[in-house]
């Protein structure tokens, strides 16, 4: 892993690459946890995680004495841990649960991931899984860290490598909620809770300094190339910016470490945080912006020409990006609350759109450098699996390069008022649009599509039954 140290000062501001251009399947050496365990003698217990279809970690905790064992042989996980719903239940629908015995399939370690968990009070290492058949080459179809592996490996064809980079958005919000209903933690500093909409405020940075700190801080003990935190729209809300890396399986793989560590190090400020879409019905909900380049022989292919004119890729890409925008819009939206974002007062596009330098648009072209020319995708929530998101988008970009796809007219001011809303505005309506879509069955595969939607399908079918607070309050002594 990087120390502190190792990690380059890089962002979207200078255009310097974080470089991983390893093998993501390469062998597992074995000097690796020889030499974490050497080094760190004090460590009883490694954790061992996965990240499921909904990006929840899950895993086994090992004893040091069983970290080589792993390296050599892997671990036995059920491959139901991929058919799992948002409430950890199997979906039967699936085939990957009882119908297979709930049978187990190995996982491997992924190197360079072994590092220690700074918030633990004893020493506890953690080591990035991912998971395969039994004869530990072919890696299992429903992991979706290997979905996106087959995307990016078809950016091969064209001479492209993907640079990518995440906007993380949470809230911090109490422990204890005495109404069953969230709300923002008491300051550590003035005793206060937040309860106005202060954008980019340095007082609301200041009152959370030591948590947001602390963040930082173990993002980069573990490797995480974490940029800058600022306070977002909402009481409580704030933004993880990741520095841009040439290998979006890693770029996934910081997101969901990342989302770990600020759960665990608010746990140790007395605070809980939520990556719920939309947990305040009138304020913003957290989302998950993902900034993503092409590159060839280390030039950014989306750089406009010697004119200022948009690149050909440039362009092809949002015009793929938007043409296929409601077919994926599952994989950025997949739960009953994500929907729930969308509204014009809060930045959320409702309609598949592009400008320059407009947040008003789903798919934003930043201004400022031509050389460091990049997409912005504004529609993902912070609920959503980064694998999945990523996977999608880069679909979508190959697609549309491919096809020599052009985009719609450029928006320019205000898209709320211009563009009426287009986009899925429920979970039902934008399964049954992927379900449907044959760009995301030739990009993603038909067999993962079908397990993905019968996933969400059941989820959709309980939370439909289930009878609401509201229901009771509007027809129980009125109808």
């Amino acid at each position: 892993m990087h120390s502190p140290a190792d990690v380059p000062s890089v962002g979207s501001e200078d255009g310097k690459v974080v470089s991983l251009d390893a093998d993501v399947t390469a062998p597992h050496p074995l000097h690796e946890p020889e030499s974490f365990l050497a080094t760190y003698p004090d460590v009883h217990f490694i954790d061992l995680l996965i990240a499921d279809m909904n990006g929840i970690v899950r895993g086994k905790r090992i004893d040091r004495s069983a970290l080589t064992r792993a390296f050599e042989r892997g671990i036995a996980l059920p491959a139901s841990l991929f058919a799992l719903n948002i409430q950890g239940t199997t979906v039967e629908e699936t085939g990957l649960g009882m119908e297979i015995g709930d049978a187990d399939r190995i996982c491997l370690p992924i190197p360079g991931t072994l590092c220690l968990e700074p918030w633990q009070k004893r020493p506890t290492g953690q080591l990035l899984m991912t998971m395969y058949e039994l004869d530990r080459k072919t890696p299992f179809f429903a992991d979706p860290r290997y979905v996106l592996q087959r995307v990016v490996e078809r950016f091969r064809e064209l001479g492209l490598k993907p640079v990518s980079a995440f906007e993380l958005e949470f809230f911090l919000i109490d422990q204890e909620n005495i109404t069953g209903r969230p709300q923002p933690p008491r300051s550590p500093i003035s005793g206060k809770r937040p309860n106005s909409v202060q954008v980019y405020s340095m007082d609301d940075l200041d009152e959370y300094a030591e948590f947001l700190e602390d963040v930082i801080e173990a993002a980069h003990e573990q490797g995480i190339p974490a940029d800058a935190i600022v306070a977002e729209s909402a009481p409580g809300q704030f933004e993880v910016n990741l520095h841009h890396v040439d290998c979006p399986v890693k770029a996934c793989d910081y997101s969901v470490l990342l989302k770990r560590v600020i759960k665990n190090v608010a746990y140790d400020h007395e605070m809980d945080t939520t990556f719920m879409a939309k947990p305040y019905h009138d304020q913003a909900g957290n989302g998950m912006h993902v900034h993503i380049s092409l590159e060839r022989n280390g030039l950014n292919t989306f750089a406009p020409d010697a004119d200022g004119n948009l690149s050909d890729n440039l362009r092809w890409a949002i015009g793929g990006l938007l043409e296929t925008l409601p077919q994926y819009m599952a994989f950025l939206c997949p739960n009953v609350n994500s929907y729930r974002r969308f509204s014009p007062n809060f930045y959320v596009p409702c309609s598949p759109t592009w400008g320059i330098d407009n947040r008003t648009v789903a798919v934003r072209v930043p201004g400022g450098d031509p050389e460091n020319m990049r997409i912005e995708h504004r529609l993902g929530g912070a609920d959503a699996n980064p694998y999945l998101l990523m996977a999608a988008l880069l679909s979508a970009i190959h697609y549309g390069i491919s096809n020599r796809i052009e985009p719609p007219p450029i928006t320019e001011g205000n898209a709320y008022e211009q563009h009426e809303p287009s986009l899925p505005t429920n979970l039902r309506d934008a399964l049954r649009q992927l379900e449907a879509s044959e760009v995301m069955k030739e990009y993603i595969g038909e067999e993962y599509l079908d397990v993905f939607v019968l996933c969400k399908e059941s989820e959709l079918e309980e939370f439909e039954r289930t009878i609401s607070d509201l229901e009771y309050m509007w027809y129980l002594h009125t109808v």
